[in-house]
């Protein structure tokens, strides 16, 4: 239900939207207006997309927000396209902003470099991360950092290292469990995948140090999503003074690996981003960074696994499929004396099915915004300057044109499939795609793999909830049985 706080939350963020946007609504629709009576457009007849600017000053995006909140999330792309078609004009978040459910057009604008499209996030979002942030930095330096950081989560020796935290970590949390009392899975999740993705940014175990830093994220996150009102006491202000202590904590961290003077060993993220030679990587930078990284292990890893045990525990089926094929492989290592390693965790399709189809139909990324930095022409629509781009990943996961019977959690349909397509982008394109997308794959592949063949389980009621960010409404909370050995 859209409750009472949700109305009071979108009452001030209009007239937040009133206050901020009034100028330079009133420059846009100008700039609107010349744009379409332009003979050169005309002449060449490419033009806006069709669409409705909505309200003066808030446009469209209490619609928006009200149909994120809804249990059909993706209502509001499905009735403009019924309207306008795929491509489509609209106001949202205080900019007048294109929004593509088209796959064409959106691999178009991910691919594009920084002459073309920049990233555009909310404001309360940018002071958070920082102008030093590699999710708002362009050119050579946002190359280089994403290069690196890539290369690193890509190294056999590196997943090797992560898979043994992984299994570590799963399994110690997994021996906690209680059979007579529920475990949420969302939150188990976010303990074992925060401590993983620490450990590979900048070295931290488990300890006192960890639990400070989590302390401090938790308070940072928070404000990702607040409202852009920065005075002592308000959420965002809360949110960037935990950032500062933050840095603090991480450039000590910093400084003593430059003490130890040891330049070769590449032991984490921060590590490599130490040893580049450039001057351009400051320890502020670098600390910053690693900030903006700690958010795969808050959210998108998992969230990912727990929509999979929400999925599963909804289809038989499908995890009667994982788990036999799971228990397979433990058998056969077990019989062999060895252990498992993240070649075998990847290598077993079905369980890869299930994650992808878990990513396609739970959306965790559910699309990317960038503002066009010049006047850009894509499949015969025009994106003015200065506006912004949506590129909706949901609506296309979701579109019967792509998958059939799309709403229905279906894993056998990715046996026959291409997984590197326009049609699926859970992990974005392009030059900013996700550089630890091999990594969020594995660390749930060895948690599903872990949790099945340990346990059988009934799942509570629960529901999922899409906005801000996807995650469940309880937490997914399960009852175990361990299995009998």
């Amino acid at each position: 239900m859209f409750n009472y706080t949700h109305w009071s939350l979108l009452a001030t963020f209009t007239i937040i939207l009133i206050i901020i946007f009034h100028r330079k609504f009133f420059i846009i629709s100008c700039r609107v207006k010349r744009l379409s009576s332009s003979s050169c457009y005309r002449r060449n007849k490419i033009s806006l997309p069709l669409g409705n600017l909505g309200w003066p000053f808030i446009g469209e995006t209490l619609e928006f927000i009200s149909c994120a909140y809804s249990q059909s999330p993706e209502s509001f792309m499905d009735k403009r396209r019924h309207m306008y078609g795929k491509v489509f004009k609209s106001h949202i978040f205080g900019s007048p902003t294109i929004i593509s459910i088209d796959a064409e057009v959106n691999r178009s604008i991910l691919q594009s470099d920084a002459k073309t499209f920049v990233p555009f996030y909310p404001k309360s979002l940018t002071e958070l991360m920082g102008k030093s942030s590699i999710l708002l930095i362009n050119g050579s330096l946002q190359r280089r950092i994403h290069g690196l950081i890539g290369a690193f989560f890509k190294s056999p020796h590196v997943k090797s290292r992560i898979t043994h935290d992984m299994q570590k970590y799963v399994q110690q949390s997994m021996a906690n469990w209680q059979e007579n009392c529920p475990v949420y899975i969302q939150h188990q999740a976010k303990n074992i995948a925060f401590q993983v993705l620490v450990k590979a940014l900048i070295g931290i175990d488990p300890g006192d140090k960890l639990e400070l830093l989590k302390i401090q994220f938790q308070e940072f996150i928070a404000g990702l999503m607040s409202l852009p009102i920065n005075f002592p006491g308000s959420r965002l202000y809360r949110s960037l003074q935990a950032k500062k202590r933050m840095v603090t904590l991480i450039e000590n961290i910093i400084q003593e690996k430059r003490d130890k003077n040891v330049p070769t060993l590449t032991e984490d993220v921060a590590d490599v981003l130490l040893n580049d030679t450039s001057e351009e990587l400051t320890d502020e930078l670098i600390s910053d960074n690693m900030i903006d990284l700690m958010i795969p292990g808050e959210d998108s890893v998992p969230v990912l696994i727990t929509l999979a045990v929400k999925y599963l525990s909804d289809c038989p089926a499908a995890l009667q499929q994982l788990t036999e094929e799971n228990l397979k492989l433990k058998r056969l290592k077990e019989k062999q004396g060895e252990t498992l390693v993240w070649s075998d965790y990847l290598s077993l399709p079905f369980t890869q099915n299930v994650i992808s189809e878990t990513l396609r139909m739970g959306n965790i990324i559910i699309g990317v915004m960038r503002k066009a930095v010049k006047d850009v022409e894509i499949k015969g629509y025009l994106i003015p300057k200065g506006w912004c781009t949506l590129t909706y990943f949901r609506s296309v996961h979701l579109d019967d044109n792509h998958y059939d019977f799309p709403y229905q959690f279906n894993p056998w349909r990715w046996q026959n499939k291409d997984t590197n397509n326009c049609n699926f982008t859970p992990f974005g394109g392009g030059q900013r795609l996700c550089p630890g997308l091999d990594l969020a794959r594995l660390e749930a592949s060895i948690f599903l793999h872990h949790f099945t063949t340990q346990f059988r389980w009934v799942a509570e009621e629960d529901s999922i909830i899409n906005f801000p960010t996807v995650r469940m409404k309880k937490g997914m909370p399960v009852w175990i049985k361990r299995r009998e050995q």
